[in-house]
């Protein structure tokens, strides 16, 4: 009897031992578990409180790609005939492929060695017609402002509802804009001597261009055109003018919805759609500073990731700028178009969707790295002091008075507050986030064939724009 309660003793013992330890490893699973949770349920709430569904509101209609009107415009975008001295098209700084843009830190347009060559193959040694003096927007989600377009907001919808351009003074309405800022935006690229205008009609008015380049399209594009706006008696004079083919030119652009990314899918329910990284930065993105987050939701809010407001934040000023400042190299943002020195220095919020496939970043694409621009941001005027001009690998741009521009920006009064204590970490995990806002389309050719022109597509003057990709020569 004493050895059989000495056994069952033993027994309870080892049991109790085996409870015990299985036990912990359960209560450390649960805790691994509770703290996967808990993250989740902090971004809920902050997902709550900030209002996110992860569907932007489209500021204009969205037309389908396949419409008549957006295929006549995919033609026009890709056309070197709306370049004034032919060697240049809108996709030439806004290509599928390149993000929307051209992958460069400040553009090259009619100055081209190779005017087919895109992305880091596009080149120059004509230093008359030097790189454009800002960085190539994206024309992703470009249906999606409501506000501002172009870097300084040149392009405005006022409190009128009506819109204002640089063909006027500001802030008087331009009645020739168009229907949308798309339409308005798309009127300009071609009046500039850097972008694409070049020598032709270099000293004409801007709506003279304009009205030139629909002359010159009346010559073969009278079918594309009575396709796209389904008027197939129209003459060409009646049908090919400026007002349709920067109409046409805005359809294509809006057709450019690329939203469907892994932080939508996480708003909408699917907790494994981003890392435990992506989560952290998530957490510091929309917790305020005084919580102890970026506070980047502050500028960067709602589902389109922006308040379409300007401020100074200090970005480094490359190149040869906009003719303004103590140098004459720098740029002073909406100061330039308003006339007013609190403007001086300020720049638009740019949406960041897919922001990991539209650098360089920056108005003048200054920051080479989706991690660099993110530590920048998080200490501006430490970072705008130390700018590291060998992440730059674009040649010949103009770098001699990078440190005296920037720290005029500096010194003008940065809107942005520092982070305290910013750490390689917080850097991680808000890039970690970043990532999760890119639509996988945008790396994939076949998603983004829809939006480039095939090669046996029909051109009616042989001046489409066909570029292909130096290493493996196929079509970008």
């Amino acid at each position: 009897m004493k050895n059989l309660l000495g056994l069952l003793t033993s027994i309870l013992l080892a049991n109790t031992i085996i409870f015990n330890y299985g036990y912990a490893q359960g209560t450390h699973n649960n805790s691994v578990a509770e703290n996967t949770s808990a993250i989740d349920l902090e971004l809920s709430d902050l997902i709550k409180r900030h209002k996110l569904t992860g569907r932007p509101t489209p500021a204009t209609p969205i037309p389908d790609i396949n419409s008549p009107i957006a295929q006549l415009g995919m033609k026009l975008f890709y056309s070197k005939s709306l370049g004034g001295d032919k060697n240049t098209a809108c996709a030439s700084c806004h290509h599928p492929m390149l993000g929307g843009g051209d992958n460069l830190s400040l553009s090259i347009g009619v100055a081209a060695d190779k005017p087919n060559a895109l992305g880091a193959n596009r080149q120059t040694t004509d230093f008359k017609h030097t790189q454009v003096p800002r960085n190539a927007p994206t024309t992703f989600n470009i249906a999606f402002w409501k506000k501002h377009l172009f870097h300084d907001g040149r392009i405005q919808r006022l409190e009128n509802n009506e819109i204002t351009t640089p063909d006027m003074q500001f802030p008087k309405s331009d009645l020739l804009a168009g229907d949308s800022l798309v339409q308005a935006q798309a009127r300009f690229p071609i009046t500039s001597a850097e972008e694409m205008r070049g020598e032709y009609l270099s000293a004409s008015l801007n709506q003279t261009l304009r009205r030139a380049l629909a002359k010159r399209l009346q010559e073969n594009w009278l079918e594309e055109f009575r396709k796209g706006f389904n008027d197939p008696t129209a003459t060409a004079e009646e049908l090919i003018t400026e007002q349709n083919y920067s109409e046409a030119i805005a359809a294509y652009e809006k057709t450019q919805v690329l939203i469907d990314n892994p932080w939508k899918d996480y708003i909408q329910g699917d907790k494994n759609a981003i890392s435990k990284d992506a989560k952290k930065g998530a957490k510091l993105f929309f917790t305020s500073q005084n919580n102890g987050g970026a506070g980047c939701a502050n500028c960067h809010s709602g589902d389109f990731f922006t308040n379409e407001k300007m401020y100074n934040v200090a970005m480094p000023q490359i190149g040869l700028g906009k003719n303004s400042g103590k140098t004459g190299s720098n740029d002073y943002g909406k100061e330039l178009t308003t006339k007013n020195p609190k403007d001086r220095f300020k720049f638009r919020t740019p949406s960041l969707l897919n922001v990991e496939m539209t650098g360089p970043w920056g108005h003048s694409g200054a920051y080479t790295s989706l991690e660099a621009v993110t530590e920048h941001m998080l200490s501006p005027n430490k970072s705008a002091e130390n700018y590291d001009q060998s992440q730059l690998t674009q040649k010949n741009i103009k770098l001699d008075d990078v440190k005296n521009n920037t720290l005029e920006a500096v010194k003008h009064g940065v809107h942005i507050q520092v982070k305290s204590h910013a750490t390689k970490d917080d850097v991680k995990y808000l890039v970690s986030f970043l990532k999760s806002l890119t639509d996988p389309c945008t790396k994939d050719r076949k998603c983004m064939s829809k939006w480039i022109p095939n090669a046996d597509m029909n051109d009616p003057d042989g001046m489409m724009l066909h570029a292909v990709d130096a290493g493996t020569g196929k079509p970008l």
